[in-house]
């Protein structure tokens, strides 16, 4: 697994096993065959596309998606919205989610206040 402890540009796509402790400058995408840890930060949106694999644990300023085929766990802070769009999607009890979770396909498994009031 390769670390990342200083600053990367926006726009950078994720294709292999990815440990972040620094920050983005911007989007990141991940894509078929990357395993991304997020424990720094991320000043943009964080796309997961299908083969991708992500764990947040730090911080995401804009919105997580979470496209078909792709499998997020999220344990950190979201600045904006989550959308699943067809993968499978696990926010954890200790998450923050400063905008929305929806879900228009897939499978999203919301623990502890994210739960959906019934």
């Amino acid at each position: 697994m390769r670390e990342e402890r200083g600053r990367l540009p926006g726009g950078t796509i994720i294709n292999e096993s990815v440990e972040l402790w620094g920050s983005v400058g911007g989007h990141v995408t991940v894509v078929d065959g990357g395993k991304f840890y997020v424990r720094g930060a991320i000043y943009g949106d964080l796309i997961v596309e299908d083969g991708g694999r992500c764990h947040v644990f730090g911080n995401v300023q804009g919105n997580l998606v979470v496209k078909e085929g792709a499998k997020v766990i999220h344990s950190g802070v979201i600045g904006q919205n989550i959308i699943n769009e067809g993968g499978r999607l696990v926010v954890e009890a200790l998450a923050t989610v400063m905008g929305k979770i929806k879900t228009k396909a897939g499978e999203s498994k919301l623990e502890g206040k994210h739960r959906e009031k019934t």
